[in-house]
Protein backbone atom coordinates (compact mmCIF):
# COMPACT_ATOMS: atom_id res chain seq x y z
CA UNK A 1 0.00 0.00 0.00
CA UNK A 2 2.41 2.62 0.79
CA UNK A 3 4.35 1.63 -2.44
CA UNK A 4 1.12 2.80 -4.05
CA UNK A 5 0.52 6.47 -2.49
CA UNK A 6 3.59 7.03 -2.71
CA UNK A 7 4.55 9.64 -5.51
CA UNK A 8 7.86 8.67 -7.63
CA UNK A 9 9.91 10.91 -9.69
CA UNK A 10 9.52 11.18 -13.40
CA UNK A 11 12.32 10.48 -15.82
CA UNK A 12 10.73 13.76 -18.03
CA UNK A 13 11.17 16.12 -15.31
CA UNK A 14 14.32 14.65 -13.20
CA UNK A 15 15.76 16.84 -10.56
CA UNK A 16 13.90 19.16 -8.54
CA UNK A 17 16.45 22.13 -9.91
CA UNK A 18 15.48 20.91 -13.42
CA UNK A 19 11.77 20.90 -12.72
CA UNK A 20 11.84 24.68 -11.02
CA UNK A 21 14.34 25.86 -14.44
CA UNK A 22 11.28 24.20 -16.42
CA UNK A 23 8.06 26.19 -14.56
CA UNK A 24 10.48 29.25 -14.84
CA UNK A 25 10.88 28.72 -18.98
CA UNK A 26 7.22 28.24 -18.55
CA UNK A 27 6.50 31.54 -16.29
CA UNK A 28 8.63 33.44 -18.58
CA UNK A 29 6.36 32.58 -21.89
CA UNK A 30 3.12 33.77 -19.86
CA UNK A 31 4.41 36.76 -18.51
CA UNK A 32 5.36 37.63 -22.34
CA UNK A 33 1.52 36.27 -23.16
CA UNK A 34 0.57 38.64 -21.16
CA UNK A 35 2.52 41.78 -22.52
CA UNK A 36 1.31 40.80 -25.69
CA UNK A 37 -2.24 40.20 -24.52
CA UNK A 38 -2.82 43.68 -24.49
CA UNK A 39 -3.68 44.09 -27.95
CA UNK A 40 -6.62 41.63 -27.59
CA UNK A 41 -7.76 42.73 -24.22
CA UNK A 42 -11.09 45.02 -25.71
CA UNK A 43 -11.69 42.52 -28.55
CA UNK A 44 -11.88 39.51 -26.09
CA UNK A 45 -13.33 41.52 -23.21
CA UNK A 46 -16.30 42.63 -25.77
CA UNK A 47 -16.51 39.03 -26.89
CA UNK A 48 -17.23 37.69 -23.71
CA UNK A 49 -19.27 40.21 -22.65
CA UNK A 50 -21.15 39.55 -25.44
CA UNK A 51 -22.07 36.05 -24.31
CA UNK A 52 -20.54 34.09 -27.15
CA UNK A 53 -20.66 31.23 -24.96
CA UNK A 54 -23.50 28.85 -24.77
CA UNK A 55 -24.95 28.50 -21.36
CA UNK A 56 -24.26 25.04 -20.56
CA UNK A 57 -20.80 25.46 -21.90
CA UNK A 58 -20.58 28.57 -19.44
CA UNK A 59 -21.65 26.06 -16.93
CA UNK A 60 -18.91 24.01 -17.91
CA UNK A 61 -16.42 26.25 -17.23
CA UNK A 62 -17.34 26.87 -13.82
CA UNK A 63 -15.98 23.81 -12.39
CA UNK A 64 -12.02 24.68 -12.85
CA UNK A 65 -13.01 27.63 -10.85
CA UNK A 66 -12.61 25.23 -7.60
CA UNK A 67 -9.00 24.88 -8.44
CA UNK A 68 -8.07 28.86 -8.23
CA UNK A 69 -10.23 29.84 -5.47
CA UNK A 70 -8.05 29.87 -2.28
CA UNK A 71 -10.49 28.28 0.23
CA UNK A 72 -11.52 25.64 -2.56
CA UNK A 73 -8.22 24.90 -3.33
CA UNK A 74 -7.90 24.52 0.64
CA UNK A 75 -10.48 21.70 0.96
CA UNK A 76 -8.92 19.95 -2.54
CA UNK A 77 -5.09 20.09 -1.06
CA UNK A 78 -7.00 18.28 2.62
CA UNK A 79 -8.75 15.86 0.13
CA UNK A 80 -4.92 15.38 -1.64
CA UNK A 81 -3.51 15.07 2.15
CA UNK A 82 -6.27 12.01 2.97
CA UNK A 83 -5.37 9.99 -0.19
CA UNK A 84 -1.47 10.74 -0.03
CA UNK A 85 -0.49 10.90 3.85
CA UNK A 86 3.36 11.33 2.61
CA UNK A 87 2.69 14.89 2.04
CA UNK A 88 2.34 16.10 5.51
CA UNK A 89 3.83 12.81 7.80
CA UNK A 90 7.04 13.13 9.06
CA UNK A 91 9.01 10.39 10.47
CA UNK A 92 10.19 11.92 13.57
CA UNK A 93 9.04 14.91 15.88
CA UNK A 94 5.89 16.21 16.77
CA UNK A 95 2.39 15.17 14.73
CA UNK A 96 1.49 19.02 14.50
CA UNK A 97 4.57 20.17 13.28
CA UNK A 98 4.08 20.38 9.44
CA UNK A 99 6.85 18.47 7.46
CA UNK A 100 8.46 20.42 5.26
CA UNK A 101 7.38 18.64 2.14
CA UNK A 102 3.77 20.18 3.08
CA UNK A 103 5.35 23.18 3.40
CA UNK A 104 6.54 23.35 0.28
CA UNK A 105 3.96 22.54 -1.36
CA UNK A 106 1.67 24.97 0.44
CA UNK A 107 3.87 27.63 -0.36
CA UNK A 108 4.38 26.60 -3.85
CA UNK A 109 0.31 26.50 -4.23
CA UNK A 110 0.11 30.31 -2.78
CA UNK A 111 2.79 32.74 -3.15
CA UNK A 112 1.75 33.77 -6.51
CA UNK A 113 -1.70 34.62 -5.00
CA UNK A 114 -0.23 36.49 -1.76
CA UNK A 115 1.94 38.50 -4.37
CA UNK A 116 -0.60 39.22 -6.76
CA UNK A 117 -2.93 40.37 -3.45
CA UNK A 118 0.18 42.86 -2.99
CA UNK A 119 0.03 44.20 -6.16
CA UNK A 120 -3.98 44.44 -6.52
CA UNK A 121 -3.82 46.93 -3.87
CA UNK A 122 -1.56 49.11 -5.64
CA UNK A 123 -2.79 48.94 -9.18
CA UNK A 124 -5.94 50.05 -10.19
CA UNK A 125 -7.50 48.61 -13.38
CA UNK A 126 -11.16 48.00 -13.78
CA UNK A 127 -12.66 44.78 -14.42
CA UNK A 128 -14.58 44.11 -17.92
CA UNK A 129 -17.88 43.52 -16.23
CA UNK A 130 -17.58 46.84 -14.67
CA UNK A 131 -16.58 49.34 -17.57
CA UNK A 132 -18.66 50.14 -20.84
CA UNK A 133 -16.33 48.55 -23.26
CA UNK A 134 -17.21 50.41 -26.19
CA UNK A 135 -16.50 53.75 -24.51
CA UNK A 136 -12.38 52.22 -24.38
CA UNK A 137 -10.10 52.84 -26.85
CA UNK A 138 -7.50 50.86 -25.30
CA UNK A 139 -6.48 48.40 -22.92
CA UNK A 140 -4.82 50.76 -21.11
CA UNK A 141 -7.57 52.93 -20.73
CA UNK A 142 -8.84 50.67 -17.97
CA UNK A 143 -6.11 51.59 -15.67
CA UNK A 144 -6.41 54.18 -13.28
CA UNK A 145 -8.27 56.19 -11.37
CA UNK A 146 -9.60 57.79 -13.87
CA UNK A 147 -10.99 55.02 -15.28
CA UNK A 148 -12.52 54.13 -12.37
CA UNK A 149 -14.33 57.05 -12.16
CA UNK A 150 -15.65 57.19 -15.44
CA UNK A 151 -16.63 53.67 -14.66
CA UNK A 152 -18.30 54.36 -11.17
CA UNK A 153 -16.89 51.05 -10.15
CA UNK A 154 -15.57 49.98 -6.60
CA UNK A 155 -13.92 47.56 -4.30
CA UNK A 156 -12.77 44.38 -6.24
CA UNK A 157 -14.48 45.87 -9.28
CA UNK A 158 -10.98 47.71 -9.29
CA UNK A 159 -9.07 44.85 -8.86
CA UNK A 160 -8.88 43.28 -12.23
CA UNK A 161 -4.81 43.25 -12.61
CA UNK A 162 -3.48 41.08 -12.32
CA UNK A 163 -5.61 37.52 -12.02
CA UNK A 164 -5.75 36.00 -8.36
CA UNK A 165 -7.64 33.26 -9.22
CA UNK A 166 -5.17 32.43 -12.37
CA UNK A 167 -1.73 32.83 -10.02
CA UNK A 168 -3.03 30.23 -7.72
CA UNK A 169 -4.39 28.02 -10.17
CA UNK A 170 -0.93 28.05 -11.84
CA UNK A 171 0.66 27.84 -8.09
CA UNK A 172 -1.39 24.57 -7.34
CA UNK A 173 -0.63 22.96 -10.80
CA UNK A 174 2.73 23.15 -10.14
CA UNK A 175 2.98 22.22 -6.65
CA UNK A 176 0.73 19.09 -8.38
CA UNK A 177 3.22 18.03 -10.92
CA UNK A 178 5.83 18.62 -9.13
CA UNK A 179 5.10 15.79 -6.47
CA UNK A 180 2.53 13.73 -9.29
CA UNK A 181 4.26 14.22 -12.23
CA UNK A 182 2.39 11.82 -13.76
CA UNK A 183 -0.86 13.56 -14.35
CA UNK A 184 0.60 17.01 -14.64
CA UNK A 185 -1.15 17.23 -17.83
CA UNK A 186 -4.30 16.82 -16.00
CA UNK A 187 -3.28 19.47 -13.70
CA UNK A 188 -2.44 21.62 -16.80
CA UNK A 189 -5.84 21.09 -18.26
CA UNK A 190 -7.77 22.19 -15.10
CA UNK A 191 -5.34 25.75 -14.90
CA UNK A 192 -6.31 26.42 -17.94
CA UNK A 193 -9.82 25.63 -17.71
CA UNK A 194 -9.93 28.35 -14.60
CA UNK A 195 -8.27 30.87 -16.49
CA UNK A 196 -10.17 30.52 -19.62
CA UNK A 197 -13.36 31.06 -16.65
CA UNK A 198 -12.23 34.18 -15.57
CA UNK A 199 -12.43 35.43 -18.91
CA UNK A 200 -15.71 33.88 -19.82
CA UNK A 201 -16.99 35.44 -16.21
CA UNK A 202 -15.74 38.89 -17.96
CA UNK A 203 -13.50 39.11 -14.31
CA UNK A 204 -10.50 39.45 -16.23
CA UNK A 205 -8.68 40.35 -19.41
CA UNK A 206 -5.86 38.01 -21.43
CA UNK A 207 -3.43 40.17 -19.75
CA UNK A 208 -5.13 39.40 -16.18
CA UNK A 209 -4.71 35.45 -16.35
CA UNK A 210 -1.21 35.17 -18.08
CA UNK A 211 0.58 37.99 -16.12
CA UNK A 212 -1.39 35.93 -13.03
CA UNK A 213 -0.13 32.49 -13.99
CA UNK A 214 3.16 33.64 -14.40
CA UNK A 215 3.33 35.53 -11.08
CA UNK A 216 1.79 32.08 -9.57
CA UNK A 217 4.26 29.78 -11.73
CA UNK A 218 7.43 32.23 -10.38
CA UNK A 219 6.25 32.14 -6.92
CA UNK A 220 6.05 27.77 -7.15
CA UNK A 221 9.11 27.92 -8.80
CA UNK A 222 10.70 29.70 -5.63
CA UNK A 223 9.05 27.36 -3.13
CA UNK A 224 9.38 23.87 -4.29
CA UNK A 225 13.06 23.64 -2.85
CA UNK A 226 16.13 22.52 -4.95
CA UNK A 227 18.44 19.61 -4.97
CA UNK A 228 19.07 16.65 -6.57
CA UNK A 229 15.82 14.41 -5.60
CA UNK A 230 12.77 16.19 -6.25
CA UNK A 231 10.55 17.78 -3.81
CA UNK A 232 8.00 14.99 -4.25
CA UNK A 233 11.02 12.71 -2.80
CA UNK A 234 10.38 11.74 0.84
CA UNK A 235 8.50 13.17 3.51
CA UNK A 236 10.65 15.32 6.07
Amino acid sequence: MTDFITPVPSPRFGSAARFRSRLLLVAAACGIAGGLAFSVDLPMARLCRGGFVPGDLRRLFDFPEVAAHGLGVACLIVGVAALDPTLWRKATGPWWVPSATLVRFLGATYAGGVIVNMLKATIIRVRPRAIDLASVDSAFDTFGQAAAQAAGAAGSDLMSFPSGHSAVAAGFAAALASRYPHAAWFFAVVCLGAMLQRLVSSAHYPSDVFCGAAIGLLGAALCLGGGERGPWSSPS
